[in-house]
C-alpha cells in the first residue's frame, strides 16, 4: 500500500496538522516521500476512528436484517473503526467458541474491528452464568459482557457476575430494566401520551432503579458496571450520586435519546418503537447536560437492525430499535456541537477515547500521533444533507432519521491505515 499524506486537517479541533500513514500505522509526517498519495484536508477535522460500545450486527441466526459485512460498512460510513457486537444472537454469544466465531465474521468482512460482546447468562435467561472466563481467555478476549435486551434483574447473579470479571478487568454492561415495574408489554414512556394512545407505559424509574441497585453492587465488589442506553434523568442522578462517591460506574447515551422525543410516537409509527423508549424533552435536555458534563461517558449507537416482517406492524407490536451506526455522529454534532455543548477535543473523547477505554481496546481510540494506528475519521463539520433510509449500508430500512436533514460529516474512514469509507 502507497504511503498516504494527509494535509491541513484540524486534529481535533485542536489546530492544523498533517497526517502520515504508512504500514497501517502513523508515521513523522516529514518522512514522506514524493510518491505518496496526498490527500488535501484543508477545512476538515481528523478524529480518531470512532468506537460504538453497543452494536448489534444479527449475525449469526438474522441474516435477514444484517450481516458482518452490510453492519461494518454502515459503521465505516458513520465514521467507525471499531464496533461491539452484542450478544443476543442465534445462538447466544454465551460460549468461547460462539464469540471467537463472531470475531471471525469480523475479520471476513473487514470494514471495521469486530469485538464480541459475551451474556453474562446462558442463554439470556438470567438463570446461570454463561462462560465468562473462558470467553475472556480466548482468543477473541471479550472483556464486555451484556444481556442486552434483557436486564440481569437477579441481584444475588449480578453480584457474582461482577466478582467474576474483576479477575481480568472485565466490565458487567447493564441493560437497566425491573421488568417488573415497566411491564412486558410496556413499548412507551409512561404519561401522558402514552395514556392517550393507549399504549403500555415504562415509567422512568424502572431504569434508575435497576442503576442504583448495581451502583451498590459495584461498590460492594468494586467491579466495573456499565449502564447501556441512558434514557432518563432520573438515571443521570444516580449516576452523578455514584461517581461522586468514586463508584467505577461508566453509561452510554444513545444518539435517538439525545434528539427524538416521545412526541414522535403520536403516530404511532413503529420506527420510533425503541427499548428503553423515547422521552419527553425534559429528559433529553437531561441527557445532553450529562455527556456535556461527563457524567454520561460515552455515545453509543444501539443499532438495532429489522427486517420489514418484524418492524411493520402495529406500534406496541413492533420490534423495538432504531438504525444508528451511519448518522450518530450527526446528531452528536447536530445537539452537541452546533450547540456549543462540546468542543470537537470533547466529541474525540465521547466517541472514541472513552469507549475504546471502557472496552478495554488497545488499539482504538489512540492519539494522532506517529507511531499509533492509523484509526482516522475525516469530518466536514459544514456538510448537510437530508437522510435518505434506501441509500444505507444497512440490510434493514428502520431509520428514524429518514426525511430530515441533519450534518453529513464522515469524509472519509481508515481503519488500520485503509480506506473503509471515502466519499465521492
Amino acid at each position: 500500500m502507497r504511503d498516504l499524506l494527509i494535509t491541513g486537517a484540524d486534529l481535533a479541533g485542536e489546530g492544523p496538522a498533517d497526517l502520515l500513514i504508512r504500514d497501517g500505522r502513523l508515521a513523522d509526517p516529514a518522512d514522506a516521500g514524493l510518491d505518496a498519495e496526498r490527500l488535501d484536508a484543508a477545512g476538515l477535522i481528523a478524529l480518531p476512528g470512532l468506537v460504538d460500545l453497543h452494536t448489534h450486527l444479527r449475525e449469526p441466526g438474522r441474516e435477514d436484517a444484517e450481516t458482518h459485512d452490510s453492519g461494518t460498512r454502515a459503521a465505516a460510513r458513520g465514521g467507525f473503526t471499531a464496533v461491539l457486537a452484542m450478544a443476543n444472537t442465534v445462538p447466544v454469544t454465551d460460549t468461547a467458541e460462539a464469540a471467537s466465531h463472531v470475531a471471525a465474521l469480523g475479520r471476513r468482512a473487514g470494514h471495521a474491528e469486530v469485538i464480541p460482546v459475551g451474556a453474562v447468562t446462558k442463554g439470556l435467561n438470567g438463570e446461570e452464568l454463561a462462560e465468562l472466563g473462558l470467553m475472556a481467555r480466548s482468543a477473541a478476549r471479550v472483556r464486555v459482557f451484556s444481556d442486552d435486551g434483557h436486564c440481569v434483574t437477579d441481584a444475588r447473579l449480578m453480584r457474582r457476575a461482577l466478582e467474576y470479571v474483576r479477575a481480568f478487568d472485565g466490565v458487567i454492561a447493564q441493560h437497566a430494566q425491573d421488568p417488573r415495574l415497566a411491564g412486558a408489554q410496556a413499548c412507551c414512556h409512561e404519561g401522558d401520551i402514552s395514556g392517550r394512545l393507549g399504549l403500555p407505559g415504562w415509567p422512568a424509574a424502572a431504569e434508575s432503579t435497576i442503576v442504583a441497585r448495581d451502583v451498590q453492587l459495584a461498590e460492594l465488589t468494586g467491579s466495573r458496571v456499565h449502564v447501556c442506553h441512558v434514557s432518563t434523568a432520573e438515571t443521570v442522578d444516580v449516576l452523578r450520586w455514584a461517581k461522586a462517591r468514586g463508584v467505577k460506574i461508566t453509561a452510554e447515551v444513545a444518539p435517538h435519546h439525545l434528539l427524538l422525543t416521545t412526541d414522535e410516537v403520536m403516530g404511532y409509527d413503529p420506527t420510533y418503537k425503541v427499548n428503553p423508549p423515547l422521552r419527553p424533552s425534559e429528559h433529553v435536555e437531561a441527557l445532553r447536560e450529562a455527556l456535556a458534563d461527563g457524567i454520561i461517558d460515552a455515545v453509543a449507537t444501539d443499532h438495532a437492525p429489522h427486517a420489514r416482517h418484524d418492524k411493520e406492524h402495529a406500534f406496541a407490536e413492533a420490534a423495538p430499535g432504531m438504525l444508528g451506526l451511519e448518522t450518530a455522529l450527526a446528531v452528536v454534532i447536530e445537539t452537541m456541537v452546533n450547540t456549543d455543548r462540546l468542543s470537537w477535543y470533547a466529541v474525540a473523547r465521547r466517541t472514541s477515547v472513552v469507549p475504546a477505554e471502557i472496552a478495554r481496546l488497545s488499539g482504538q481510540g489512540r492519539p494522532l500521533e506517529p507511531g499509533e494506528p492509523a484509526n482516522i475519521t475525516l469530518v466536514d463539520p459544514a456538510a448537510r444533507a437530508v437522510v435518505d433510509r434506501n441509500q444505507s449500508a444497512s440490510l434493514s430500512r428502520n431509520n428514524p432519521w429518514h426525511g430530515r436533514e441533519l450534518p453529513d460529516p464522515v469524509v472519509a474512514t481508515f481503519w488500520a491505515g485503509r480506506p473503509t469509507y471515502r466519499r465521492d
